[in-house]
């Protein structure tokens, strides 16, 4: 859903989607606001370009082609993040901003993750790219009590890590989501 267009080029942006979990869900995953084209498809990480479902599909050991021979199967790539106790959302309910571009954030303000804490029993806070960490931290993190745990932006943008290493660096919320499915 965008809105009103700034001199800059920028666009204020209300975050349309709902948050993914459910009452198993103990980790969770927040973005910084959904790209342009997440919003179009109305999903998370819905830009093809995105390794974040390439990722998280890896660590589990299966391949997102072979899982999703004909294109997104959204449905199934929600199913996939609730069956191992992953919820996903993102830091802003709305923003400023140029396109895809976190750089150019303005405006900032902070979702309501209480609507995920409160019903939902998170154990542990996972941020997918700098500025979601920053606006965590600054925003959200003391409200929340729970500190997050950085982890490297699969856009299309962070060129400089191929997929086997944003893999490697995601084992943490594997690792997060298996403990807290034994627990």
């Amino acid at each position: 859903m965008g809105g009103a267009q700034g001199g800059d080029g920028s666009e204020v942006v209300v975050h349309p989607l709902e948050p993914i979990f459910d009452e198993a869900s103990r980790v969770l995953v927040l973005g910084t606001m959904p790209s342009p084209k997440s919003r179009e498809a109305s999903f998370y990480y819905g830009n093809p370009q995105n390794r974040f479902w390439r990722v998280l599909y890896a660590l589990w050991g299966l391949d997102l082609d072979a899982s999703e021979p004909q294109g997104p199967d959204y449905v199934a790539r929600r199913a996939f993040a609730l069956e191992r106790g992953i919820a996903l959302w993102d830091v802003l309910a709305s923003c400023a901003i140029r396109g895809a571009s976190d750089s150019s954030i303005a405006e900032a303000v902070p979702n309501d993750l209480g609507r995920v804490l409160g019903p939902a029993p998170i154990e542990r806070v996972f941020t997918t790219g700098s500025t979601a960490t920053r606006l965590y931290r600054r925003l959200l993190e003391r409200r929340c009590g729970m500190p997050c745990t950085p982890l490297p932006s699969t856009s299309p943008a962070n060129a400089r890590m191929r997929l086997p290493d944003l893999v490697a660096a995601y084992v943490p919320l594997r690792e997060a989501a298996g403990r807290a499915r034994e627990a």
